[in-house]
Parts: structure tokens; sequence; C-alpha cells
């Protein structure tokens, strides 16, 4: 359980990649001499993220990876380009200050989903860090809340439920989502 107060000082909420928006695994190809990276993402978690940012807490990716993957999945979930640190070598803790920067956040109102060590450096400055299922020990033994499902299995859902309760939100924030996918569009209205 989350602690109401904490979850309501919380503004952003940042995502690993590989173990947390994806079960960890990657694909990777050569075509042509270009490398190629493939991974698998949860729909459902895409959703928990639609409606993190309903309830008007922002959502950030922070990752020692860099992947056009990652840019493509967060355009997808209308995460900016700039909520989005990407470093070839697993340095988060640069990236994850130019974003607190921008949003003129503090570290302390940010949660930090995270699976294995290239985390724990945010982790451990964080308000509020969260590790997924199959996180390692170390990182699941400094996490203040730890998720049940694994990564790329429904541990992002599963947070965003979890967080947005103990806001006391759910109900409002899952309700706009439906409630705005309920009204039918005519025609006209969709070509503009």
């Amino acid at each position: 359980m989350i602690d109401r107060s904490l979850a309501k000082s919380i503004k952003l909420v940042a995502f690993d990649v590989d173990g947390v928006l994806t079960d960890g695994g990657i694909y990777l190809g050569d075509v042509d001499g270009r490398r190629l990276e493939f991974k698998r993402y949860e729909i459902q978690d895409g959703l928990g993220i639609a409606i993190l940012r309903l309830a008007g807490v922002s959502p950030a990716i922070i990752t020692g990876r860099v992947s056009e993957s990652v840019r493509l999945r967060a355009a997808e979930l209308g995460i900016d380009d700039e909520d989005v640190a990407q470093d070839p070598d697993g340095y988060k803790i640069a990236g994850f200050m130019r974003i607190l920067e921008r949003h003129g956040l503090s570290p302390d109102e940010v949660a930090f989903v995270g699976d294995d060590f290239p985390d724990v450096p945010v982790m451990r400055i964080v308000g509020l860090p969260v590790s997924v299922g199959n996180a390692v020990p170390e990182v699941a033994a400094i996490a203040k809340h730890r998720l049940k499902h694994t990564g790329g299995r429904g541990a992002v859902r599963e947070f965003v439920e979890d967080f947005l309760k103990a806001r006391g939100e759910w109900e409002t924030a899952w309700n706009r989502y439906v409630d705005a996918r309920s009204l039918r569009r005519s025609p006209s209205a969709a070509a503009t």
C-alpha cells in the first residue's frame, strides 16, 4: 500500500524500459548491414500510462540503452521527447536530472519504477522508488512499493492503479478515459 500523502506529493512518474515496460528481452537483427532492435510492450501498461496522464501526473522514460523502439513507444504514449532519456552506457542520473529541471521538480516529487542495478542511482534519490515483481533482490530491498506483476506483463498498470488508488483518484481517472471514448464521433468531426 502506498501512503496517501506520499502519493499526493508525486508529480512525475519515470519508468525504466527493459524489465519494466518490457519483459527484458530484446530481439536484435541485421538487415542490409543495419542493426535492428525490437521490444515487446504490454498494451495494458500503455493504457495505464494514458490514465496516469489523465490524472494530471507526467510520465517519463529513463533507460540505459538507446533504441528507436523506445522513441516510437514514447510517442505512442504521448510522452514528449524531452521526457525520454536514453543513455547508451546505462547512466541514468544526468538524463533524470534534465527531466526534473524541465519540470521544475525535486527528486522527492518523483516516483521511479525499476528492476535492476542501473536503476539504483535514481531509485536512491526519488520520493517513491518502486520495484517490479521480477526485480533483483537488491532493487526490491530499496523500493518503498513492490509490485507483484513482472516487467512487460502488467507491472506498470498495477503501479498506476495502486498509485492512483492511494491518491483517491483511480475511479475518476479510469472513468474519464472511458467517458472520452463513449462519445460517438461524427464522420465530419473525425476528418478535422
